[in-house]
């Protein structure tokens, strides 16, 4: 028991949530702020009218074994085993993924299939030397002709800026271990290992995502840990070396709370923001430098059962703007009312504030309506409703700039002893919710005196695209 411990947290995603859970199972004071009237972050399950929806898909599947025992042992027989089944449109037509050969070769045609092999065989034999962009990096795997047709268009929507400007430290994360040749081994053979892209099944909680860092809240508080929700970190105060108190906003107004130490899943960027005395100009500077995109959801609910079997579906289609639809009541039948029912989440990426963001609801519940029909999924006569979410601050933009900013936040940062960030947005990485995990119970690690880098989690680690079958 570590009674001379009093831990703040900033944050109730997965990783705030998780380091909240850990201490408290420690008997180690905690309390964790919230600023949102919800927990879990981007990871959260909105409920309307008895439809739940996902904010942008969350699978729950790990070779973390500490990850996993806790995903397991918060939920236990709440998880459900859920098949995977992902699509990509393209030119008017659907390709599985992972890859068939023959849905690929029926669907893309002969001539630019001997293409595509042309150009993968090309670019093996002769790679390009210089591999510090997305575009270079998939080229060199895939080949030129395979990155125009199937990661190019997706990505720029994801990201908001060419491929070209995109770092490939993103996609040595994301898509790491997979090739052409990969993928067509998976198709026909059994491998020796599967790649984390390519898998075809994962657990899914019964009720979203939201129901597992719901209960484990409940749980962290059941066991003496503190959840403050709508309690917003507005200024984090330090002596120099040592953060001493946070000063947090709430509907009664504002207070100091004290800690000996100090957790933040909070955006980096609004981190460095809030610190007191002020952070040196060139690390506020590189702070405001660094961007999040941001994602907005248009979730139809359809007055028919679920007719397709994906999971999601990834939209390539220039002509419109969605980038993906989730398919809910394929994650889990309990994401509807009933089966006579059925729901889809579009996906669109963003900057806060740009035109898609500022918006009307109701013009873009009709451009989805509209979008979902040319696509072919879903009749405007059986959508009877639809809301839309707004999710600020999603994804860490790797841009050209990107490293030396963090750089220079890190090296301020470090200075405080008693300070731990981890998360997504703590750590600004886009990394998977099992590593954000994974950074939580190592900062927690660390305040009990060890000496993890979080900031290696999910860098170099084989297992984040691979594992042992």
């Amino acid at each position: 028991m570590q009674t001379d411990k009093k831990i703040l947290i900033i944050g109730g995603g997965p990783a705030g949530l998780a380091a909240t859970y850990d201490l408290a199972k420690r008997k180690i004071p905690v309390t964790c702020f919230e600023a949102d009237s919800v927990v879990g972050g981007i990871s959260r399950t909105v409920n309307y009218n008895g439809f739940r929806f996902d904010i942008g898909g969350h699978r729950f599947f790990s070779k973390i074994l500490a990850v996993n025992n806790l995903w397991f042992e918060i939920l236990g027989k709440e998880f459900l085993k859920r098949p995977r089944l992902s699509r990509i449109f393209y030119n008017g037509k659907f390709f599985y993924y992972p890859l068939q050969p023959s849905n690929a070769l029926l669907g893309l045609g002969i001539i630019c299939s001997l293409r595509i092999l042309a150009s993968y065989c090309r670019a093996r034999l002769f790679p390009s030397n210089d591999e510090q962009t997305f575009e270079q990096w998939v080229t060199n795997r895939f080949g030129a002709e395979l990155y125009n047709v199937f990661f190019k268009t997706y990505t720029e929507k994801v990201w908001g800026i060419p491929c070209s400007e995109i770092r490939a430290e993103w996609a040595a994360q994301r898509i790491k271990g997979l090739s052409l040749w990969t993928a067509v081994v998976n198709a026909f053979f059994k491998p020796q290992k599967t790649v984390k892209t390519l898998i075809n099944e994962f657990n899914y909680p019964r009720f979203g995502p939201g129901q597992m860092y719901e209960t484990m809240a409940d749980k962290a508080e059941a066991l003496g840990g503190t959840v403050e929700l709508n309690h917003r970190v507005i200024a984090v105060e330090h002596d120099g070396s040592r953060v001493t108190v946070v000063r947090v906003k709430n509907a009664a107004g504002e207070s100091l709370i004290g800690g000996t130490d100090f957790i933040s899943t909070m955006p980096i960027t609004e981190l460095v923001l809030a610190m007191r005395p002020v952070a040196p100009p060139e690390v506020i500077e590189a702070a405001r430098s660094l961007r999040y995109r941001s994602l907005l959801t248009i979730n139809l609910l359809l007055n028919r059962p679920e007719q397709l079997p994906d999971t999601w579906i990834y939209v390539h289609d220039p002509s419109v703007k969605m980038g993906r639809v989730q398919f809910l009541a394929n994650w889990s039948p309990h994401m509807v009312p009933n089966q006579q029912y059925s729901s889809l989440g579009l996906e669109y990426f963003c900057w806060q504030g740009d035109e898609l963001w500022q918006t009307k609801d109701e013009e873009l519940f009709d451009m989805g309506t509209m979008e979902i029909e040319w696509l072919g999924l879903a009749s405007p006569k059986d959508i009877f409703d639809g809301f839309v979410v707004r999710m600020p601050k999603c994804y860490p933009v790797y841009d050209e700039a990107y490293l030396g900013h963090i750089n220079k936040i890190k090296n301020y940062l470090k200075i405080f002893k008693n300070l731990q960030l981890c998360g997504r947005y703590g750590l600004f990485k886009y990394n998977n919710m099992d590593h954000s995990i994974l950074t939580a119970l190592c900062a927690v690690e660390n305040i009990l005196g060890a000496n993890h880098d979080v900031w290696s989690i999910n860098a170099d680690d084989e297992y984040h695209e691979e594992r042992k079958s």
